[in-house]
Formats: C-alpha cells, sequence, structure tokens
C-alpha cells in the first residue's frame, strides 16, 4: 500500500527543525535540578509482526541460515533461525541521524560471514537534512562502524525496491561496490567499506527520474545506479573478481560490464531498451545473467515488463518473458535462481495490485513458466498455495472480496523474493505489509500446493502516529501508518485485527473520554468514505461518523471527559464540534483551520488547541475559542501538549524549533499562562502514567533533550528532576510523534517510532510505583460483568470481559468465576490469569490491575473453542458474591 504515512511524518519533522523565531518568554523559567542517572529498562515492541514495505531479503552465500532483511525506513534485521524470529540491528541509530533507519541496500560478506554492510539514508531531497552512510559490521550487526558519505541516500525514495546497490567482491572481500543516486555514480571502497571513492571512469550515473516536474525533489530525483552483481566464475581467491555487471537507471542504456576487475566499463551490447533493469541475477553454473525489467521505478508503479536472460559466453539476449508483453498491467522485479538446482529461477510481478500479485517459476532457465495461480474460469481461480496467516490475522484486513480478489492477498510490492541458496524448499518473499515464506517450495514442481505463511516475527515496521493508554480496557490504543491502527489487549501478542468499519489507511489521531474510556473516537485519511469513527467499547468496535464539508484528512480529534461531544480538526476543514456522535457538525470559531486539538480530562465542556505560537481555549463544548494571552510558546506546529488526567486546567505542552522557542511548558490555570522548564532544552512529546509511590502527581515522559542528552526521559516530581531511562543501544532514531505511560503500571511507558512501531519499557525499579496486589483477593460490595464475544470462526471466538465495582471500598485484587453453558474452553486469556476445570472458568487480576476503585472498571478477554453452540454464561461470581450481568 501506498506508504504516505511517512511523508506526514517527515513534513511534520521538517517542519519542527526549520520553522519558528524566539519570542520573548511568557514567564521566567522556574529553576529546577537537572538530574540525568539512568534507570534500567527492558524494552520490547507491542506486537504487530511487521506493518509496512521489506524491499531487500539477502541470504548468506557461504554460511547456512545466516539472513538479513531490509526496510525502508525501519532499519535492518537478521534472521534467527533456533526461534525462526528476526532481530532488529539498527536501533543505536539516534535522532540526530534519524535518516539513517532507512536502508536502500545490504550485503552480508560472501567470504567472513560474520561481515555485513549497510547503506542507509531515508530520503535524497532535503526532507531528510543528513547525508547517507555505510555502515560495517563484524559481528552481524551487532555492532557497527559508520562511513559518512559525501551524498545522501534514498531508503524510502522511488526505485528502493531495485538493487541490490551494495555488493562485496566474493573474492577479494575487502573490495565493494555502491550505486549512488542523483547523479553520484558508481563508488568503490578497498578496505572494506572504511573508505569509499567515485568510479570515476564509469560511463553513466542514471537518467530516469519518476516525475521530473516535482518540485520537491522527491520523485524527481534521478535513481541513479540500482545493481551491482559478480560473476564469480571469473575470479579466484584473494585477487578482484574480473567481471562485474552494474543496473544503471536509463532505459537505453541500462547494463553494463567491466571485464577488468572496474579498470574499464562497457555497455551490454545487445540490451534491451525501453524498460528499467530493476535486478541482475547471475547463474554462473550456467552462464546466465537474468535481468527483470519493468517500464516503471517502482516500488507502486509499473505498467509493462519484461524478463530477459543474457547468455555470458555468447553475448545471446533471449527473451524469456512468462506472459506476453501485451498481456503485462505490470513490471517484473522480485528475482531470484536456485543455487541448489542450477536452471530454477522465480520472478515477481511486483506492480500487479488487482486482483493479486503473481510469482512465475520456472525450471528450465526460462524456456517454460508456471505460475502461483491461475483462473480456471473468470473470475474464479486455483492457486497452487495455501496461506495461513493464523499468527498474523490483520493481514486479510478484514476483507471480503469478489473474486478473482482473495484474501489474504499473495502480496503486492513484491520486490523481494529470494531462494535460500541452501534450502531449495525454503523461500522468503517481502511485500508491503510483511515478509511471507514457504518451507515446502518444491511441491510445486510435483503439482501438489506449497504452504506460505508470514515470516516475519521480531520485524516491527509501522511508522506510529498517535498512542493512548486508558485507565481501563485494553492497555493500548494505537494510530499507525498505513494499516489504521490496533486496540492491544496483550502487548506480547498480535492482535486478531487492525481497526474497522471503517479502515483507515492511516489513523492520524485518537483519544478516549478519560471518565468513560469505552467512549474512543479516531480520525484518519481515507481515499473515499468517512474521516472519523466512534467506538463504545473501547476500541473493539467501530461506527463510522459523518464528516463536515471538505474534510480532506483526519487531523487531530478530542473526547470531551465524559464523553459527551467532540471536537475534530481535520485537514481541509475547519475545527468543528459535535454533541453525540458526530451526526452533526458545527464550525467552532475563535481557532484557526489546521489548530491541534485536545481536551481537559476533567471538565467536559473545556477544549484546548494550539496553531502557531498561539493557544486557544473553548469552555462552551468547543463552540467558541478564545486565544489565550500567553506568549513565548513555539512559534512553529511542531508541537504536542495534553492535559493531565485528574488535573482541572493542568496542561504540559512540549515541543519547538531549533532557532525559536523549544522545550518543555506548564500550565496550571487552564493556559492562561505558560512556564518553561529550564532543564529541558529540547522536548517534543509529554505524556502521563502512574504515580510512583509516595508521589502526589503523575509520572511524567517525554522524548526529550535534557542536560545536552537526547533521549527518553521519565519524571516523578513533576518535572524537578529527570531520568534518562533507554540508552545508546535503544534509541529508534527519530521518537517525536507520542509518547504515554501505563495509568495502571508504574514505570511503563510506551514510545512511538517512525519505522520500528510500538517500543514499550518496562523499569527494573520495584519500589517505583509497585502495582502487586495481596494474592488472595477479598474484594467486597457489588460487582456487575459486561460480557461481549467480540468475533468468532468456525471452532473459535474472542471475548472481551468488562468487571465494574458497583460498591463504596476499592478492591486490591479479584477473581472472577463462571461457567460455561455450551462446553467452551478458554484457550489464552490476557490482562488475567486463568483456570479452568470442566466448564468452569476462574479468571484472577494479575500483579498491575488488581486496584479496582468504586465505579471504575477492568477488562479481560480471551480466546476460546466452541462447538454445537457458543451461549454466553449466564451467571458470574466475584468470591461468593454474584455479579449484575449486564
Amino acid at each position: 500500500m501506498p506508504r504516505t504515512r511517512i511523508l506526514t511524518a517527515v513534513l511534520a519533522l521538517a517542519a519542527g527543525l526549520l520553522a519558528g523565531a524566539p519570542p520573548a518568554l511568557a514567564a521566567e523559567p522556574v529553576e529546577r535540578e537537572v538530574s540525568i542517572a539512568a534507570d534500567t529498562y527492558t524494552w520490547k515492541n507491542a506486537r504487530i509482526d511487521g506493518g509496512g514495505f521489506v524491499p531487500g531479503i539477502v541470504f548468506n552465500r557461504k554460511e547456512r541460515n545466516l539472513a538479513y532483511a531490509r526496510t525502508d525506513i525501519g532499519g535492518a534485521y537478521r534472521w534467527q533461525q533456533s526461534t525462526k524470529t528476526w532481530t532488529p540491528l539498527l536501533d543505536h541509530v539516534g535522532w540526530d541521524d534519524w535518516g539513517h533507519t532507512g536502508v536502500v541496500s545490504l550485503a552480508s560478506d560472501p567470504v567472513d560471514p560474520d561481515k555485513v554492510y549497510a547503506a542507509v539514508g531515508t530520503y535524497t531531497n532535503d526532507w531528510d537534512p543528513g547525508n547517507g552512510a555505510v555502515l560495517r559490521s563484524a559481528n552481524r550487526g551487532a555492532t557497527w562502524q559508520k562511513t559518512d558519505l559525501p551524498f545522501k541516500l534514498g531508503g524510502n525514495m522511488p526505485g528502493r525496491g531495485m538493487g541490490e546497490r551494495l555488493a562485496v567482491d566474493p573474492h577479494r572481500n575487502s573490495v565493494l561496490y555502491l550505486g549512488a543516486p542523483s547523479g553520484k555514480g558508481l563508488w568503490r571502497s578497498t578496505d572494506s567499506g572504511a573508505t569509499w571513492s567515485q568510479v570515476a571512469n564509469f560511463p553513466n550515473v542514471g537518467n530516469y527520474a519518476q516525475d521530473p516536474s516535482d518540485t520537491s525533489g522527491y520523485a524527481s530525483d534521478n535513481q541513479g545506479i540500482v545493481w551491482v552483481t559478480f560473476d564469480e566464475s571469473t575470479g579466484t581467491a584473494g585477487s578482484a573478481t574480473k567481471t562485474v555487471y552494474v543496473g544503471v537507471a536509463d532505459k537505453e542504456n541500462a547494463v553494463y560490464r567491466s571485464t577488468d576487475a572496474g579498470a574499464t566499463w562497457q555497455r551490454l551490447a545487445g540490451q534491451p531498451t525501453g524498460y528499467l533493469a530493476h535486478k541482475g541475477v547471475l547463474d554462473t553454473a550456467n552462464g546466465h545473467l537474468y535481468i527483470a525489467y519493468s517500464d516503471k521505478g517502482g516500488p507502486y508503479d509499473g505498467g509493462k515488463g519484461r524478463l530477459w536472460r543474457y547468455t555470458t559466453a555468447t553475448g545471446t539476449w533471449t527473451d524469456i518473458s512468462p506472459v506476453a508483453e501485451a498481456d503485462t498491467y505490470y513490471g517484473f522485479s522480485g528475482l531470484t535462481v536456485d543455487r541448489q538446482k542450477p536452471g530454477t529461477l522465480m520472478a515477481t510481478a511486483y506492480s500487479s495490485w488487482w486482483p493479486d500479485t503473481q510469482i512465475f517459476r520456472s525450471t528450465d532457465s526460462g524456456a517454460t513458466w508456471t505460475k502461483a495461480w491461475d483462473y480456471t474460469s473468470y473470475p474464479n481461480r486455483e492457486n497452487r498455495y495455501t496461506m495461513d496467516v493464523s499468527s498474523s490475522p490483520w493481514l486479510t484486513w478484514g476483507a471480503n472480496p469478489s473474486p478473482p480478489e482473495q484474501t489474504p492477498k499473495l502480496g503486492w510490492m513484491t520486490e523481494a523474493l529470494e531462494i535460500d541458496p541452501f534450502d531449495s524448499d525454503r523461500m522468503m518473499y517481502g511485500t508491503g505489509a510483511t515478509i511471507y515464506g514457504t518451507e515446502n517450495l518444491t511441491a510445486w514442481d510435483s503439482g501438489r500446493t506449497f504452504a506460505i505463511r508470514p515470516m516475519v516475527q521480531g520485524l516491527e515496521e509501522t511508522a506510529v502516529l498517535d498512542l493512548a493508554s486508558p485507565p481501563s480496557g485494553a492497555p493500548l490504543l494505537s494510530a499507525l501508518g498505513d494499516i489504521g491502527g490496533f486496540r492491544h489487549t496483550d502487548l506480547t501478542k498480535v492482535p486478531p485485527m487492525m481497526y474497522t468499519s471503517p479502515n483507515f489507511t492511516s489513523t492520524t489521531s485518537l483519544d478516549y473520554a478519560e471518565s468513560d474510556p469505552n467512549t474512543v473516537v479516531r480520525v484518519g485519511n481515507l481515499d473515499s468514505g468517512p474521516h472519523i469513527a466512534f467506538s463504545t467499547d473501547n476500541g473493539a468496535n467501530w461506527f463510522a461518523g459523518t464528516d463536515p464539508s471538505g474534510v480532506s484528512g483526519g487531523g487531530t480529534v478530542a473526547a470531551a471527559a465524559d464523553g459527551s461531544r467532540f471536537v475534530w480538526s481535520p485537514q481541509g476543514a475547519g475545527v468543528h464540534h459535535t454533541t453525540g456522535f458526530g451526526s452533526s457538525w458545527r464550525a467552532s470559531t475563535g481557532i484557526p483551520e489546521g489548530a491541534i486539538v485536545e481536551s481537559d480530562r476533567v471538565d467536559p465542556k473545556t477544549f484546548y488547541g494550539f496553531k502557531s505560537g498561539k493557544f486557544y481555549v473553548s469552555t462552551d463544548g468547543g463552540a467558541t475559542f478564545t486565544a489565550s494571552p500567553a506568549a513565548g510558546l513555539p512559534s512553529g506546529d511542531s508541537v504536542r501538549f495534553k492535559a493531565l488526567p485528574g488535573g482541572r486546567g493542568d496542561i504540559w505542552l512540549a515541543g519547538g524549533a531549533s532557532d525559536g522557542a523549544y522545550g518543555l511548558w506548564h500550565s496550571t490555570d487552564g493556559g492562561a499562562t505558560f512556564t518553561k522548564l529550564s532543564n529541558v532544552e529540547q522536548a517534543d512529546t509529554i505524556g502521563f502514567g502512574k504515580a510512583a509511590a509516595g508521589a502526589s502527581y503523575q509520572t511524567l515522559y517525554t522524548s526529550a533533550e535534557i542536560g545536552g542528552v537526547r533521549g527518553i526521559f521519565r519524571s516523578t516530581d513533576k518535572g524537578a528532576t529527570w531520568t534518562r531511562i533507554n540508552d545508546d543501544a535503544h534509541q529508534w532514531g527519530w521518537t517525536g510523534a507520542a509518547i504515554t505511560g501505563d495509568p495502571r503500571v508504574y514505570g511503563r511507558v510506551y514510545v512511538a517510532t517512525n519505522g520500528r512501531g510500538v517500543i514499550y519499557g518496562d523499569t527494573s525499579d520495584t519500589g517505583g510505583g509497585g502495582g502487586g496486589t495481596d494474592p488472595t483477593p477479598t474484594p467486597t460490595g457489588g460487582c456487575a460483568v459486561t460480557y461481549r464475544i467480540t468475533n468468532q470462526w468456525a471452532g473459535g471466538f474472542q471475548a472481551d470481559v468488562q468487571l465494574s465495582n458497583t460498591g463504596s471500598t476499592a478492591w486490591n485484587g479479584w477473581s472472577l468465576s463462571w461457567t460455561f453453558p455450551g462446553g467452551q474452553t478458554v484457550s489464552q486469556m490476557w490482562n488475567a490469569e486463568h483456570g479452568q476445570s470442566g466448564p468452569s472458568v476462574t479468571a484472577k487480576n494479575v500483579g498491575w490491575n488488581g486496584s479496582v476503585a468504586p465505579g471504575s472498571s477492568v477488562g479481560f478477554g480471551f480466546t476460546g473453542n466452541w462447538s454445537g453452540t457458543n451461549i454466553k454464561p449466564a451467571a458470574f461470581k466475584l468470591g461468593d458474591r454474584a455479579c449484575t450481568v449486564n
């Protein structure tokens, strides 16, 4: 799917870096002690598994099971065969070098498997202010050394699926080549990547740009040198390989060759013209160079394509395309050969979006082909494969398409395709959302079906735009680019589905009602349809609202503290307000279009806004706003602010730019005045979590620079002192979109990244906030239970349970029991510990959610099995007390 999320995030970042001039401060900064002693944190991903484009997969040719994957914005990964998971390798990339999370190419040393190289940089235009670099590692990516380049690289630019642009000489591994974009040519290193120089005699720097008229520089950049392939049959160990092929983004002059180890270069005679050479893969056993061609650079576009075979001994070109040119509506890009079975090769129709991508396979060097699927009688199709996405069930997108489209899809943007060089049965390929793979590929050749499943666990590649952690219900709600967002009831498990009804391409903002966390609102982008949705069950199920006239994008949204009304600042229209669930919107006055909006977390009629250095306040439910007299706030719009839960008029504001006001501000009078914290040099996010033991104020979290150090910081004393809670190995590039603590777990923080998903951290500080409960719960007073089946399929189902304290005394631990009337069994439960004996089930609190105040609720969920009928339980008991059933 188009990754518009990245452009949005980068434009916001660019605005934050470049805009603003310093106005006078509203108040003198309060002197505070600076403390940046580090706490020990454990960092993990809230599991989504994938979520973004994987343009490259690289297997090492010398060592079995050593493989790497590169992403366009989310770093690089190494395959762990023992667990069949991916390990992130570039989490050390920091704030100032955020662009180095984009990986345009990756090379695994074919002589020394411990060595691996990555060419990094996200954009070649001014969206990324830094140049590219080549990272080199001698321990498989555990640690890296960096060589900065005198030009930019484009891991998220058009053409990023072509390649690999970085290659290691298989005979003299101190020699590497790198193909550069932007007319910078071909580069070479002779000292294992430590230094680089341009190959001065290489004759062609490329000339193809996706859209030469694009004034942003994104689509108008010359895609340059796109791949380098060595012919290992032309060298001996210790001497540079003689024959090297290079692919260039030039439709008339796409392939060049050197036969003297790069001393001279010639255009390959007789080559096809009119297409771009996306990949060049050499089968040295048969002396064939295979080339996948497309009329466009990808990864989204491409309407025509061809496959050609070049016989290296004779110079003969043969068109081996599996279909006639007139029958293509896509380009070819994914290309691989079976190193165990010379003559076997595969290719992908990477830009076939509808009804599906296509994968082609030949066992006779391209003379004949078979397809992964074909029509029986249109629109019906027969697949040579089966797909099991139970480990990532959201890959169905909740869709129910009409034939010939199917769900889950075989993929799209399938530019990475690799057969394991040691195992003909294993193949992996990247898509716009995941990595798929099979371990019985050769069943294809005998007419049996081969099994495809996600091979992506550990690789997290979502761009996070907003986060929320309600005081009850699911611990985490996320707003994501491209795949909308998720309701995590268990951080260690992949949620069953992204938000649907509607399914936004990107969710830009979400909020919940502070005193009624079951009421949730989200807004986002959608090509056709509403841009706002509501939930009354904590985000488990959704229904669409209606848009005011002119809305073109999600913008930001705020829910009243009691859920009675909403304020929305969408793209394309001014700020609007409504009572109820958005069936009728009215324009707000006194606040400019494009303002960021938030709600007071106590007063349901108070809302706040910010735009271009001005803070705005509404006390009539968002109908009218008044500009605050507060001055000295950041003049640009790279600002995030939040009101403190439980604190009327208590507001924290973070943001700014390096050439103007930048930092963290606090207001205790509803935004009338703000005080800048003197001990915070720069801050970009602000969030709140459970207070530390003995503290009277909630814990603060921010992505900031404090004491000259960039990092993720925590304060348990209202910002008087700060503790850095991440370390240099855990930085994740840019973390400026959102942050929130967990109101139920002291020390837990959720961090938004731009390509590494939702990161959450837990502290080793056992004395901070406790959260433990009496192991023998003895709750008193009344209780009520809501039991809802949220999803059901053949033999299985998912349910959410909400337990409410309707008494007058707080619970310090709870244990809920019921009996299934239809013989159902619980297979997995989250946010509670469970036991089952026959039809009787007991669910008991986990350590952090045992405390339930009067009038509050706690939620948990589970998946289960059923047969016959799936009847809901009729009665529930809290200890020995019967609960009201809603």
